[in-house]
């Protein structure tokens, strides 16, 4: 079952979203509601306040895809109550889209690793290491935790680029 993307001026995506107390059948509902509207919109990740649901909650799902044609293939990965290390290693620009803002891409420049520590469905704490295009996904869809969006990271206007163009002119740079 697919929701309704929150798209940018939506309250809900400058919010910090509220920790998940409670592991049940509402949850896991919510894991695939956000995993099946992922997929629906050709996402990487997606993140519960992007279907107005104030919870720190978020999926990271590399694949290729038509928005993402050279991400590597990952394993969905359901990451709850997340908490994020210091950014690791070199810093990297790259363009970057958002569900929640469609039509437009920006680059942004984030490290090249981060750690996270993080809940399953039922619960149970997990560590995990990510690098390189995994890593940005990580820290993007935990910027919508926070009540960012990627364009809080652009500081110059001509690091903004319609999608229609990126797909044209810069994919594979």
């Amino acid at each position: 079952m697919t929701a309704a993307i929150a798209q940018l001026g939506e309250p809900v995506l400058r919010r910090r979203a509220e920790p998940v107390d409670h592991f049940d059948d509402r949850l896991g509902a919510l894991l695939t509601t956000l995993t099946d509207t992922m997929h629906a919109s050709n996402g990487v990740g997606i993140a519960a306040p992007q279907i107005f649901v104030s919870q720190r909650v978020m999926i990271i799902a590399s694949r290729p895809n038509p928005r993402y044609p050279d991400a590597p293939i990952m394993e969905p990965l359901a990451m709850i109550n997340p908490e994020l290390g210091e950014p690791q290693g070199e810093w990297i620009e790259a363009w970057e889209g958002c569900l929640s803002v469609p039509g437009i891409r920006g680059k942004v420049r984030r490290r090249n690793a981060v750690s996270a520590r993080f809940q399953d469905a039922d619960g149970r704490w997990h560590q995990r290491h990510f690098e390189g295009f995994v890593a940005r996904i990580v820290q993007h869809e935990f910027d919508h935790l926070e009540g960012r969006t990627f364009l809080d990271h652009i500081t110059n206007g001509s690091d903004l680029i319609a999608s229609s163009v990126w797909e044209r002119q810069c994919q594979g740079d």
